[in-house]
């Protein structure tokens, strides 16, 4: 599968689970369809909406299984072949593996796995698209990660008026304004928002918060709840600025409303802590990133141009097509 020229030669993927069609159009129906959930009325793109690059607006979202307001931010989906580490807290190994959290979360979908196979065996249209996809009869939880991981290899965004501009066609152009924030973005953004993917992969704390509960199975850790290392509590998975402008609200709680809010916090609201990251520790001992009310306009005018029209609206990312 061909990738965009500045993001690779090729969209990566494991040995074990190779593009197929018939394997894509599956994760796609199974994308979309609420047989995913225990109540069979919540699919994957409730919150993962196309339009919005597949993410959902919320700050906390409450439209799951329980009703019960989650407790991290739902993501945008996209470029997640490129990815190393999922969730905010980097809680899946793999992107097979990654769809198991939600899939049985009380508070999600709230499904049985095994419930779920044997529905799916009973289904009319699925038992042949299964086999037609992984060569057997058997439909099982791994043969559902799988075909879901192959569709969202396929979520590919690169085709923003940026993505034109930085493969230098033809009359691609940023303004005055625009090139100014691209050069702030590279000043002072990177390296975390890094590379033409705007993400550099890795876990920071920014200076959302100065404490950390042990509360609610440790969420407030960050990758510290993963791995058990002091030096993790309050570090969160860099999310890529492709398609910022519209996947707010920001920050791994939905804490910010627009990107002037984030871009005010990096300048004057960071808070300390043990883990917080160095590069934003300057030397007469102040916190945050040295930036103009100009410069941050100029920031806000470029990050509009990491908008990828044609990927929210991808017909091949929609239901029923």
């Amino acid at each position: 599968m061909a990738a965009p020229a500045n993001l690779g030669i090729s969209v990566p993927f494991p040995e074990r689970n190779p593009f197929t069609k018939e394997g894509v159009l599956l994760g796609k129906k199974l994308f979309f369809d609420p047989i995913l959930s225990g109540n069979n009325q919540i699919s994957c793109a409730t919150c993962h909406q196309p339009e919005k690059a597949f993410s959902d607006g919320l700050a906390l979202t409450t439209v799951g299984a329980s009703g019960q307001p989650l407790r991290r931010h739902v993501p945008a989906l996209q470029n997640l072949a490129w990815s190393q580490g999922w969730f905010w807290d980097g809680g899946a190994k793999d992107l097979e593996s990654l769809a198991a959290g939600p899939l049985t979360h009380a508070d999600e979908m709230a499904q049985d796995l095994r419930e779920l196979t044997r529905e799916l065996q009973n289904h009319s249209s699925y038992a042949p698209q299964f086999k037609a996809a992984f060569g057997t009869d058997s439909i099982t939880s791994s043969s559902i990660m799988r075909a879901l991981a192959q569709f969202q290899r396929t979520l590919i965004s690169g085709n923003s008026l940026y993505d034109h501009y930085a493969r230098q066609e033809p009359n691609a152009m940023l303004t005055s304004a625009e090139l100014r924030g691209l050069a702030l973005v590279r000043q002072h953004c990177a390296p975390c928002h890094a590379t033409d993917f705007f993400t550099d992969q890795s876990y920071r704390n920014n200076g959302l918060d100065a404490v950390f509960p042990e509360d609610h199975e440790q969420m407030a850790w960050g990758k510290g709840r993963i791995t058990k290392h002091p030096e993790d509590v309050g570090k969160y998975k860099v999310p890529t600025l492709r398609n910022v402008a519209v996947t707010a609200p920001y920050m791994h709680d939905g804490r910010f409303q627009t990107l002037a809010q984030v871009l005010d916090h990096y300048t004057h609201g960071m808070v300390s802590s043990a883990t917080l990251d160095l590069i934003f520790k300057r030397p007469d001992g102040s916190l945050g990133l040295p930036l103009s009310a100009a410069e941050k306009t100029d920031i806000i005018s470029f990050l509009h141009t990491l908008t990828d029209r044609d990927f929210l609206r991808n017909w091949a990312y929609s239901p029923g097509k």
